[in-house]
């Protein structure tokens, strides 16, 4: 067996959003004075879902305990200057609270009437518009076989992505927080614990605590320790597109069949950007595992034109005429029992500490799945929001933790 060459309090396996926001909120908290390494087997982030993100944030969930996760992010992120500052440097993430817009039919309904006094009751700030509504708030808008829709008026919208990444890094950094480049391939176990990380170079890393971020290889990692979580690579891809029409004031859009589009940047001469896909998650339909992270080249461009750009253009008839533009593939580590985040202490295993599964909404929630991570390692359980629905008791259980608002 390789010899131990060094000892942590806490490994973060994975430095991407998730695992970054765990190194800073440890590094941050007055009870913790330990060592904390974080492992990156790919500093450029290239492949990793942080990066490749379209990088918005919500409040319209249907599970209170997402919601909740979302209103401390937005309320991070306003006030980052506060947070992750670093030599009197603010990091620019150029948030834009333009809202999302979920739209239904008759049948879709009662559903985002529920979600919306849900939401609300949580202390969001989401209105819901009757379709005569939605037609005069938005003109450009087709409403004829719309019910309704809800909207965020506050406290929704998107950012820089790759900024955010880059600053809980930089500030875990000047912690004291020791990034090293390299993969783990599994978890030394010993009675009931992990004790140790072995490295692909074949050292091995002793600790207190070990953090699973690795995204959609978090199941792969888990299962070294005798950990079963129903995580995989699901691709998805992202487009852009330009449109010369009036599309003003446009927030994130969700159609009823699932395609999105938000507005990128300013609007030039050419017309305004946007970037869109669609969400293959409907109760009719199985997830499509993909063995290994798609390259960022591996677009379906048939997707675009059936998916996206058709349904699209139904609802934003302007959209009839645009220009496409580049796009990107990415994964999502997709959580096979419900497509929510499994996140806490594995059980029967108490100091292996799950990030996993975040399904599309990792780089939201990253601020408050940091926070109680690093609460539950430092302190030995929650102390400020309780994450005990997305824990790893439910996935044992079979337990589906039920929300309606994937994308």
């Amino acid at each position: 067996m390789p010899p131990v060459s060094e000892t942590a309090d806490v490994v973060i396996c994975g430095g991407a959003a998730i695992g970054s926001s765990v190194a800073y909120h440890l590094a941050a908290d007055p009870g913790f004075s330990g060592k904390v390494v974080v492992i990156e087997k790919d500093p450029t982030y290239r492949y990793s879902a942080s990066a490749l993100s379209a990088a918005s944030i919500r409040q319209q969930f249907s599970s209170a305990v997402n919601i909740r996760i979302s209103l401390h992010g937005i309320g991070f992120l306003r006030s980052i200057g506060e947070h992750l500052a670093v030599d009197g440097e603010v990091p620019a993430i150029d948030l834009h609270e333009g809202g999302y817009l979920y739209l239904a039919d008759a049948d879709g309904a009662k559903m985002l009437e529920a979600n919306q006094r849900l939401q609300q009751q949580e202390g969001a700030d989401i209105a819901l518009y009757a379709a005569d509504m939605l037609r005069s708030k938005f003109p450009w808008l087709n409403t004829d076989d719309l019910a309704c829709g809800t909207y965020g008026v506050s406290g929704e919208g998107w950012f820089d992505g790759w900024a955010l990444l880059q600053a809980f890094r930089k500030k875990a950094r000047s912690l004291g927080v020791d990034y090293r480049q390299g993969e783990v391939i599994s978890y030394v176990t010993e009675g009931g614990r992990v004790t140790a990380v072995e490295l692909a170079d074949g050292s091995r890393i002793a600790c207190g605590a070990v953090v699973n971020a690795s995204g959609t290889h978090g199941a792969r990692l888990a299962a070294t320790a005798g950990i079963d979580i129903p995580v995989k690579s699901m691709k998805r891809y992202i487009f852009t597109f330009t449109c010369k029409g009036d599309v003003g004031n446009c927030p994130l859009l969700i159609d009823t069949t699932g395609a999105w589009c938000r507005p990128e940047g300013q609007r030039t001469a050419e017309g305004q950007l946007f970037i869109g896909s669609c969400s293959p998650l409907t109760p009719e339909q199985d997830v499509e595992w993909v063995e290994t992270d798609p390259t960022v080249e591996d677009v379906d461009w048939p997707f675009f034109e059936e998916a996206v750009w058709m349904p699209l253009a139904h609802r934003i008839p302007a959209f009839e005429q645009i220009r496409p533009g580049r796009a990107w593939a990415g994964p999502y580590d997709m959580c096979g029992l419900d497509h929510n985040a499994i996140v806490g202490p594995a059980v029967g295993m108490p100091n292996l500490y799950l990030a996993n599964g975040f399904s599309g909404h990792g780089l939201q929630q990253s601020p408050a799945v940091g926070r109680g991570l690093a609460e539950h390692i430092a302190h030995g359980g929650y102390r400020s929001l309780d994450l005990a629905d997305l824990g790893h008791a439910r996935i044992l259980a079979g337990r589906p933790l039920a929300e309606a608002n994937i994308i």
